[in-house]
């Protein structure tokens, strides 16, 4: 792992020194992404204050996370159980082969 060093990013109007290993870039990127959720929910609610707005964008963010998260374990769940069905499937073919094939004997 990289050593920490210390990146200033923007948001909304402010500026904010994170210190990360991660890449700048890739820093660059996450406070971006959280720049445009703030900017989209300044456009749906003017009127909140900014820490409101940022509660909110906080919140749509976790959600989107939990429902990823959600969406993967789904995914990895089916795969595991094709997975099964397809071992099933294999163990009863080779359980229908002659024992001397099986037992790999020309």
């Amino acid at each position: 792992m990289s050593e920490a060093r210390v990146v200033t990013v923007e948001i909304a109007g402010q500026r904010y020194p994170i210190r990360s290993a991660l890449d700048t870039a890739y820093v660059a990127e996450l406070a971006s992404y959280v720049e445009r959720k703030l900017r989209l929910a300044s456009d749906d609610a003017p009127e909140r204050d900014l820490l409101s707005q940022a509660m909110l964008v906080a919140l749509n963010i976790t959600d989107e996370l939990f429902r990823l998260r959600q969406q993967r374990s789904t995914s990895e769940d089916a795969l595991q159980e094709r997975a099964l069905r397809l071992e099933r499937i294999v163990d009863d073919a080779i359980a229908r082969l002659p024992q001397t094939r099986a037992a790999g004997a020309p």
